[in-house]
């Protein structure tokens, strides 16, 4: 089973996870406070696999390159984010590519609007959203690469892929259970 560790980071207060299962863990959004976040994969004591990006925003990216070469993984974003990203990326994901923890795979589901590229990670019974949703609205769209009208579609989409009852993890803010709403 998939064990989920909430680690908040930065100036922004982003949400960085780490995903632990059956001894393999990797670690989702570095935005900042390396050494906190290499702290907590020590004590898990799992053998990390990679990092995984939501987006190429600094917040969501910025200790990349610091924990990249401390633990020797590669780092997964979406391949519309390739013109966007200062960091070596081990690959490139697209939609629906599914990435391996454990026993546990997590699916890729391309959610564009906070940025081109911006993705989800679904689950059993959960969702990294990134900065797509969160409990009570949307990421922003009025930086590069964002879309209010890609965001709208995004939110539509994400309205039927989740069902009610799933844990959503988002990039800011608290955890909470998904119910069917409109965001925007």
């Amino acid at each position: 089973m998939l064990e989920i560790i909430k680690i908040t980071v930065g100036l922004l207060a982003t949400n960085c996870y780490l995903l632990v299962d059956k001894g393999e863990l990797a670690v989702v959004d570095p935005g900042s406070e390396g050494e906190k976040i290499l702290e907590a994969v020590k004590k898990t004591g799992a053998r990390p696999l990679c990092i995984i990006n939501t987006h190429y925003h600094f917040d969501h990216t910025l200790a990349n390159v610091m924990i990249q070469k401390k633990l020797g993984v590669p780092a997964f974003i979406h391949e519309l984010e390739k013109d966007y990203t200062g960091f070596e990326v081990g690959r490139y994901l697209k939609d629906g590519d599914e990435i391996k923890i454990g026993k546990s795979a997590l699916k890729t589901v391309l959610t564009p609007g906070h940025t081109l590229g911006s993705i989800c990670l679904f689950g059993p019974g959960m969702v990294i959203s990134g900065d797509t949703i969160f409990e009570n609205g949307v990421g922003r769209w009025d930086l590069p690469g964002g879309s209010l009208e890609d965001l709208k579609k995004s939110c539509a989409k994400l309205s039927r892929l989740i069902k009610p009852g799933t844990t959503v993890y988002p990039g800011h803010g608290e955890i909470f259970k998904f119910e069917k709403k409109q965001w925007i």
